[in-house]
């Protein structure tokens, strides 16, 4: 896409929040829920003040020098090339493994429909209607991520429609309506319970590299932080009032991580056509975000191609918008994680999309201390970027107190160490080649 037809500030925006609402929010609030009750609208704002000082580092950083690499090719020039190949990788990764488990949530919601047809031809079917839509193009994604971030909204506020009607007695149910009105029910789970579900929360904005690396086609990058403040304007304030009833229409004890919490919360009323509603809004949430998640390892892969962090071969272009090698070990990658999907115990694959959850986050601290390097920061700046780095913190350290999420911390460690063992080894030999290189005559 050239510049000159590129995308508009409110068009980055609407993507933005078409990449990002998906599965982790329409699923993952629900476990959160359970474990925080209605405090979790505190782990909402936490999650969304880190998000943005996160998003405000990286698209200061692509107004001021955009990069076709984003935030990876920033901790590159930020700390070195260590730095810039450790987080491609981490970052790659991590998507791989989410969109396996995205793909597997997709063949199950698809199942609600059909229920007879294997697990693994729904997987396959939604690869590759989601490959066919990254070779179509940027400009497809785009518009594509636009009209399903409309579809997403409308769900959401249906569901906040229909929970006021609930509240204010036009509609009845079975159960009475509930408000919280004492630390107990405000705090059923405790300081403990509200730290763990802040990794949820933060799951819930999880993009924003993918907006990151759609700056590139902005007409001006300039207007990037713009887009960003809008979109996380619009997900906190949808996430916020559309949890929020949720917790006051049912029991924070109902909910469970096998079911979205707007179909729970609304099972109380009989309304025979949500449960088929909010069954294709997940499905749409679930391809949208998958589709962002191919578009960001594809072109991470590209990037590392053509920077000499990965063979040269995965950033040559042929009649394919794709490299036909980098496409080649999406597929094997997506492959794989499918399959450990549908042959591993649920809790263990469980684990596995945690840890690729947390080394996400791992990325977006890189992020912010690669803007310290890169910007010139005020004091302002530098306060704001820090706390932005406790907040995820906060997250990180919060899987260590419950059991769901514990196991996924010490794998993520591990994926971690073991792609920083490879980046030490390949540090060596990068440095050996500049020791070699012979002296110009």
């Amino acid at each position: 896409m050239s510049k000159a037809e590129g995308m508009k500030w409110w068009q980055l925006s609407l993507f933005g929040v078409g990449c990002t609402i998906g599965t982790g929010f329409f699923l993952g609030s629900s476990l959160a829920i359970n474990m925080a009750g209605p405090s979790i609208l505190i782990a909402f704002v936490i999650a969304a003040i880190g998000t943005y000082f996160v998003f405000d580092a990286l698209s200061r950083m692509t107004a001021a020098d955009p990069q076709q690499g984003g935030f990876r090719t920033y901790a590159k020039k930020a700390y070195g090339r260590w730095a810039g190949f450790s987080c491609g990788w981490v970052y790659w990764c991590s998507e791989v493994l989410i969109m396996g488990s995205q793909m597997t949530a997709l063949s199950i919601f698809s199942r609600f429909w059909f229920p007879k047809v294997p697990l693994w031809i729904f997987a396959t079917a939604y690869a590759i209607l989601g490959l066919a839509v990254i070779l179509i193009g940027v400009k497809v994604l785009n518009r594509l991520e636009n009209i399903l971030a409309v579809l997403k909204i409308s769900a959401i506020l249906m569901f906040i429609i229909i929970a006021l009607l609930a509240i204010f007695g036009v509609i009845d149910g079975d159960r009475p309506i509930q408000f919280p009105d004492n630390k107990k029910a405000i705090f059923p789970g405790g300081v403990k319970g509200l730290w763990s579900s802040v990794i949820f929360a933060f799951y819930a904005f999880g993009g924003i590299e993918v907006l990151g690396l759609m700056a590139m086609n902005l007409t001006n990058p300039k207007e990037a932080p713009k887009a960003g403040k809008v979109m996380l304007f619009t997900l906190t304030t949808i996430y916020i009032l559309s949890i929020g009833l949720a917790v006051i229409m049912v029991a924070w004890s109902s909910y469970n991580s096998k079911e979205s919490p707007f179909v729970i919360a609304l099972k109380a009323y009989h309304l025979s056509f949500v449960p088929h509603l909010f069954n294709g809004a997940l499905i749409i949430a679930g391809f949208s975000t998958m589709a962002a998640s191919l578009f960001a390892v594809t072109s991470i892969l590209v990037n590392l191609g053509e920077e000499g962090d990965a063979p040269a071969f995965f950033s040559k272009k042929g009649r394919l918008k794709v490299p036909l090698p980098t496409l080649i070990l999406t597929i094997i990658g997506i492959s794989a994680s499918i399959i450990i999907a549908f042959l591993m115990p649920g809790k263990i694959y469980e684990y596995i999309t945690t840890a690729a959850g947390l080394m996400l986050l791992y990325n977006w601290i890189f992020i912010l201390a690669s803007s310290r390097k890169i910007l010139e920061l005020t004091l302002k700046d530098k306060t704001k970027y820090t706390i932005g780095t406790i907040l995820i913190l906060i997250a990180v350290s919060g899987t260590l107190f419950h059991h769901t999420s514990r196991p996924g911390f010490f794998i993520s460690i591990l994926f971690v160490g073991l792609i920083g063992v490879i980046t030490f080894i390949m540090n060596l030999k990068w440095n050996k080649k500049k020791v070699l290189k012979p002296w110009p005559t």
